[in-house]
């Protein structure tokens, strides 16, 4: 071999890392300019991207992503094992670990991450900001428990495809006032291939950034699964905050015309303002207001997923996806989640944004 080709095979596989470092670099420069990223790239280029990578990932009926994340946990064992054969140098093996990491990096990023970077919230909807009100947030809650005792239903007789349908209704109904170029391709939901393990961890979906799928765990019960499914969607949208997702999934189903939609979601938030309001005095007797029927429901909730639940792995999950969030610039990790409390009392305060969605 010349030179001059092995000064090129040298640079070949060193290009693709050199890519990673200056997405990188670029992921710095977008954390900066949230205004140039929403104009560009989460209205602009994203949303054909979806469209491109959800119409090849609906045409198949399993995960891609679960299979894609599937080989890229045998490759590193693949390699080791070549290397321990001397069917590849260790070198070359590191080589093709090294490039296969950075290609992953940059497709991430540009095929949705940069996502991450985006206007904030309130901005980008236009919805006011609202300052801690002890009694705002009691009446509020109040309103939820309210809802949940008028709203119960069951679930029996729903298909998920036609909870589906009603999502979409309802996304595309007030997309418009959520910032959303609906349709953005197809929000095809599938069932996670390891649901088991997922839901030992206490994971309900995932959406998968690299073919556009949005997944919802199999073990989720019916009355759980419109929420997760609309969550889901949001992030499929380009939505990636956890509580930004969140409050699209609340909003959207609380503004659909079907009490399973709307149940469902202010099932979800009601715990997460329980959870914030813990330690107020007028919790227990608004609690008590509800109806037995959706007390039994929140029982069956947390004693199915107590069950299911794994403690080491639900731990490991739990520090994996914190320093994930964390790593993009999510500077609450998992408490992420539950924002979505702040979100939805800046609606209950805003009539002039309830007037752009509200049926």
């Amino acid at each position: 071999m010349t030179t001059q080709n092995k000064k090129i095979r040298n640079l070949r596989w060193i290009a693709t890392p050199v890519f990673a470092l200056i997405t990188f670099l670029l992921t710095e420069l977008a954390a900066r300019n949230p205004a140039f990223v929403e104009r560009y790239y989460s209205r602009g280029i994203y949303p054909v991207i979806a469209s491109v990578f959800s119409f090849i990932s609906s045409r198949v009926a399993f995960s891609l992503d679960d299979l894609f994340y599937g080989l890229l946990i045998l490759l590193p064992l693949f390699l080791l094992l070549l290397a321990v054969l001397k069917r590849m140098s260790w070198k070359a093996a590191g080589k093709i670990l090294l490039n296969s990491l950075a290609g992953i990096y940059i497709a991430f990023y540009f095929l949705w991450g940069f996502n991450y970077y985006r206007s904030d919230f309130n901005q980008r909807l236009g919805l006011a900001e609202q300052r801690a009100n002890t009694d705002a947030f009691v009446a509020v809650l109040d309103g939820l428990a309210e809802k949940l005792s008028a709203d119960w239903t069951g679930y029996e007789n729903m298909k998920k495809e036609h909870i589906d349908s009603l999502v979409e209704e309802s996304y595309k109904r007030i997309a418009p006032a959520l910032k959303l170029q609906y349709p953005s391709g197809k929000r095809r939901a599938k069932n996670i291939t390891a649901g088991m393990l997922f839901a030992q961890a206490g994971i309900s979906g995932y959406y998968g950034p690299f073919f556009n799928e949005v997944h919802v765990n199999p073990y989720n019960l019916p009355v759980e699964y419109p929420f997760v499914l609309a969550h889901e969607k949001a992030h499929q949208f380009g939505i990636t905050s956890e509580a930004e997702a969140n409050f699209y999934a609340w909003l959207v189903c609380t503004q659909s015309s079907s009490k399973q939609l709307r149940y469902s979601a202010n099932l979800v938030i009601f715990r997460y303002f329980l959870f914030h309001g813990s330690r107020l005095e007028q919790i227990p007797g608004i609690a008590g207001k509800l109806d037995e029927k959706v007390k039994t429901d929140f029982r069956r909730i947390r004693e199915h997923w107590v069950e299911l639940r794994n403690e080491k792995i639900d731990r490991a999950a739990s520090k994996v996806n914190d320093a994930y969030l964390k790593s993009n610039k999510v500077t609450g990790g998992i408490e992420d989640y539950t924002g979505v409390v702040k979100f939805v009392m800046d609606f209950s305060a805003d009539s002039a944004f309830q007037s752009k969605v509200e049926l």
